[in-house]
């Protein structure tokens, strides 16, 4: 059985006790994780504020925190195999995800590492003649990073990249559901070169971690992805505090399918969109909102690819759908299902457990066309189940996509550019995708409206976010102040 460490102040070391991990494809207790409780807490930001504050670190030159993040770039991809590998046997995710997502993590700190010598201040125009007034941008300080098991690497990325890379430090909270990526990834990091303390990470539960983390006193900003109901424990804790939050919450996105749709690419985008990942993913397309007049068709053709997926064991390239990560979500899928079946949605296809080992739950579609009350048109399954609803007109398709309190992304298929125009502007949602789905990068910042949280994670916008304006005057004339109580 495999033993897993914390990381702090550049220290590998137990926690104040220790749990399983289970592994979701068997149902077995495969490794032992660190459990960090307060003290590990206080001793990972003391170790991120010695370190913020250090010659070692505060001195380091722009350039030179791109140069390290760099190095991390090049290590993930040489270490994306092991990475993927624990990913796949903690949380259930498949091999074949985790190996093409791990290695595609490596750009995201290459993007970071790239801006950090770039993150500008500016020259103000001032309107006093005997003044040269500018702006800095500083490092907030110390950033806790709380993440999900689900995609664990790529939403650290987006976290620590630009952390690091605007002199920020770092602890970063993992899962309990599935830390061992995480913790894997600090053996990683501590290859790098970074100063010891830069990055901490730890592992533990809510009340005696994750409620220390968020809340302490020396915590300047709070990067979390997660559900809404943790989210407003985050921010009750970040009064505290007083840190700044950013909020990557649960989504129920649209996706948009009109009459003049090329049919077979929307099947597949929506196939992608919503059992990909198990379906287990924040921006999945898991309400399809579908013109009266090809439902019938889209949804026969949907059918035949649900029912023909591979379900299997999540380590086997082959499988397309593995296990769910826990049982209190399989469990949670099968309740959302009977009681939507109840207020009147038709199950196409899929809908209960399958007689297996391990937390498999199979791909399903529930038509709720008949059933606009159902609670999985607005429940966030986080897992492989499709809701399905019928418009007839666009202001109807984009009335339906508004009706839900979440906001991360949603989909538009249609073929005529004025109408996509018309439903990007209209869309309540952070992210667009037109004639496509599930498309990431660097480069382009992502994050939600309403429930789906606030802030942007990704591109320059979530840099210019770990850090603080500073203003800075400076008198330019060698005469005395003529009047020391008049404000100038």
């Amino acid at each position: 059985m495999e033993r897993f460490q914390q990381y702090i102040g550049g220290v590998f070391c137990d926690g104040a006790a220790e749990f399983d991990s289970i592994d979701p494809a068997t149902g077995q207790t495969w490794a032992k994780m660190p459990e960090a409780r307060t003290e590990d807490v206080n001793a990972a930001v003391q170790a991120a504020e010695t370190a913020f504050y250090s010659a070692d670190w505060a001195g380091t030159t722009a350039s030179a925190r791109g140069k390290l993040l760099y190095r991390l770039a090049d290590l993930i991809a040489e270490n994306a195999p092991r990475l993927a590998e624990l990913e796949t046997r903690d949380t259930g995710k498949i091999i074949r995800e985790t190996s093409a997502q791990i290695a595609y993590v490596a750009e995201y700190f290459r993007y970071y590492a790239g801006l950090a010598d770039k993150i500008e201040g500016a020259h103000l125009p001032i309107d006093k003649p005997d003044m040269d007034v500018w702006l800095r941008r500083e490092p907030v300080g110390v950033v806790a990073a709380v993440v999900p098991w689900n995609s664990q690497l790529f939403l650290s990325a987006v976290k620590i990249g630009p952390a690091l890379a605007t002199g920020c430090t770092v602890v970063l909270k993992a899962s309990e559901e599935g830390p061992a990526p995480m913790l894997e990834f600090a053996r990683i990091f501590d290859q790098a070169g970074f100063p010891a303390g830069v990055l901490n990470v730890i592992t533990g539960f809510g009340p005696e971690c994750g409620a220390v983390l968020t809340s302490h006193p020396k915590v300047a900003h709070v990067a979390f992805t997660g559900g809404p109901e943790t989210a407003r424990h985050i921010v009750r804790n970040s009064a505290e505090n007083l840190a700044s939050t950013s909020l990557e919450l649960g989504g129920k996105s649209p996706f948009i399918v009109f009459d003049d749709a090329d049919i077979e690419s929307a099947v597949n985008a929506q196939i992608s969109g919503i059992f990909a990942a198990t379906g287990q993913s924040c921006v999945a397309g898991s309400r399809l909102v579908i013109a009266r007049s090809i439902k019938s068709e889209f949804l026969a053709r949907l059918k035949e690819k649900a029912e023909a997926i591979v379900i299997g064991s999540p380590d086997d390239m082959a499988t397309e759908v593995g296990p769910l990560c826990t049982k209190a979500q399989s469990d949670h899928a099968t309740d959302l299902v009977a009681r939507s079946v109840q207020a009147g949605a038709v199950r196409v296809t899929g809908g209960e457990k399958l007689d297996r080992t391990g937390t498999y739950f199979p791909p399903t579609i529930l038509d709720c066309s008949d059933a606009p009350d159902a609670p999985c048109l607005a429940e966030e399954f986080f897992g492989p189940v499709l809701s399905v609803v019928s418009f007839d007109t666009e202001a109807e398709a984009l009335e339906i996509a508004n009706k839900s309190q979440f906001g991360l992304a949603s989909g538009v298929f249609t073929k005529d550019l004025t109408r996509a125009h018309r439903m990007i502007k209209g869309i309540r949602a952070g992210i667009v995708w037109v004639n496509t789905y599930r498309a990431v990068s660097p480069i382009a910042p992502f994050g939600g409206h309403g429930l789906s949280g606030h802030g942007r994670e990704g591109g320059l916008q979530a840099a210019l976010d770990y850090t603080q304006v500073k203003s800075v005057w400076l008198r330019t004339s060698d005469d005395p102040i003529p009047d020391p109580f008049v404000m100038r």
